[in-house]
């Protein structure tokens, strides 16, 4: 007796013990808008999908990729999709027009945004000083590299009305434009940027691929893509947030020790834009930039704030509510489920 008694005390205190199971998601079918989805700044998307990760947390996930990061934010807003990766500033921004969305899990921890200026022009354009009146290729306007390109015309004294900005992507259609001479300089993301270095197309002016990178251009720590919401969604749908979140971390986690073959492994054929080796010596420079911990620091979302105040007349009167651009509870609590 003594024994059942002792077997059955294990039982249950194993089962106190253990995490209380996931809630069913509330709602299983998602659309996620992306803009951009090949480019490695959005590699974790990816991830989860080929992975199978989403499936993994009882979602049917639908991914949407647009022209840009500012076309997703439209859609989101609009209700065509219901949750976006894309870039943190876009929570802010929005809060200074009094929508109120929420980053969930930090996916950079740097922008990895690289500034290059056509091979021809590199005697002409030495800094970004001498970009004024110049053509320059973005991904899309209000993209995360419009936004990096205005930053860095700002600490310079420029305005974006000072340049000419082109929407060329982030595929083979920036490659070509930058190739063929429609841009005179590009801020891009790789593989793109790899493959125009590969063909010798370009000089970089400005790389936040790494940490040092990053420092030297910002001063400090900048959140780059995250998986947002608007605050009602998250409301209304609690655990499908999670299971999103919970997707998202699994694939951090894999690119933590994923080695770069593995990636082009997974990825559609498409994104190696027809070279498998300059895609793996791509991926091989950008691993560091992924989050590690899928949490935004305190700091990085200053640093970010500043930076827009420095080009973004949206936010010259807004009084800005740092706390109400991101919700961690999401990203801590997956950090707990192993």
């Amino acid at each position: 007796m003594k024994t059942l008694l002792r077997g059955m005390a294990l039982v249950l205190g194993l089962a106190l013990a253990a995490p209380a199971a996931m809630a069913a998601p509330e709602k299983t079918h998602i659309n996620i808008g992306v803009g951009g989805k090949p480019l490695l700044y959005y590699l974790p998307l990816t991830i989860a999908e080929k992975k199978g990760f989403f499936k993994e947390e009882g979602l049917d996930v639908e991914i949407s990729d647009f022209a840009g990061g500012a076309k997703s934010l439209q859609a989101m807003m609009g209700g065509s999709t219901d949750v976006t990766t894309g870039a943190y500033e876009h929570t802010i921004l929005m809060q200074a027009k009094g929508q109120d969305i929420r980053a969930l899990i930090e996916l950079g921890r740097f922008p990895g945004i690289v500034l290059v200026v056509r091979k021809s022009l590199a005697g002409e354009i030495k800094s970004v000083a001498d970009l004024k009146g110049r053509k320059i290729g973005v991904t899309a306007p209000g993209s995360s590299t419009n936004f990096f390109v205005n930053a860095l015309l700002a600490k310079e004294g420029l305005t974006p009305d000072d340049v000419s900005f082109v929407s060329v992507g982030g595929g083979p259609s920036a490659v070509a434009a930058m190739e063929h001479g429609e841009i005179d300089a590009m801020a891009n993301l790789d593989p793109v940027i790899s493959k125009l270095q590969q063909t010798d197309a370009v000089s970089v002016l400005v790389d936040t691929r790494t940490e040092d990178g990053v420092k030297a251009v910002f001063g400090g720590p900048v959140p780059a893509a995250v998986l947002y919401a608007k605050a009602d969604f998250i409301e209304a749908n609690p655990e499908t947030t999670q299971a999103l979140v919970n997707a998202f971390m699994k694939s951090l986690r894999w690119l933590a020790t994923a080695k770069p073959e593995d990636v082009a492994a997974v990825v559609p054929e498409e994104y190696l834009l027809g070279d498998r080796d300059l895609y793996v010596a791509a991926v091989k420079a950008s691993l560091p930039m992924y989050s590690r911990d899928g949490l935004i620091k305190a700091e990085g979302m200053q640093t970010a704030l500043d930076i827009l105040h420095r080009f973004s007349p949206e936010l010259k009167d807004a009084q800005i509510d740092l706390s109400k651009t991101w919700d961690p509870r999401f990203a801590e609590k997956a950090q707990a489920i192993k």
